[in-house]
């Protein structure tokens, strides 16, 4: 069982930077894919972008490529989202998850609020 905690959300105004940062405890964290999602207002989750914990390999949604960035510390158990030059329209909860060899994401963190202002 996975368990995932977010923080680092907040309000920050555009073209400022802010960093997530994905908590995880459990076991065999090096068989997951770690994954960040957002969700704005009115709109269907979206998918940000993603990296393997047993590796840097990392994706991107096309609307943040270039502008965040994944990241991981196997000691602290976390994975971050640097998110720089940011747009009111990255105004979302974004979520972490996790997905046991990259097939399904079972397991979500409880989101944290991001509010980029004009």
């Amino acid at each position: 069982q996975v368990q995932l905690v977010e923080s680092g959300g907040g309000l920050v105004q555009a073209g400022g930077s802010l960093r997530l940062s994905c908590a995880a405890s459990g076991r065999g964290f090096s068989s997951y894919t770690m994954g960040w999602f957002r969700q704005a207002p009115g709109k269907e989750r979206e998918f940000v972008g993603s990296i393997r914990w047993s590796g840097s390999s990392t994706s991107y949604a096309d609307s943040v490529k270039g502008r965040f960035t994944i990241s991981r510390d196997y000691a602290k158990n976390t994975v971050y989202l640097q998110m720089n030059s940011l747009k009111p329209e990255d105004t979302a909860v974004y979520y972490c998850a996790a997905a046991f060899k990259g097939v399904q994401y079972d397991y979500w963190g409880q989101g944290t609020q991001v509010t980029v202002s004009s």
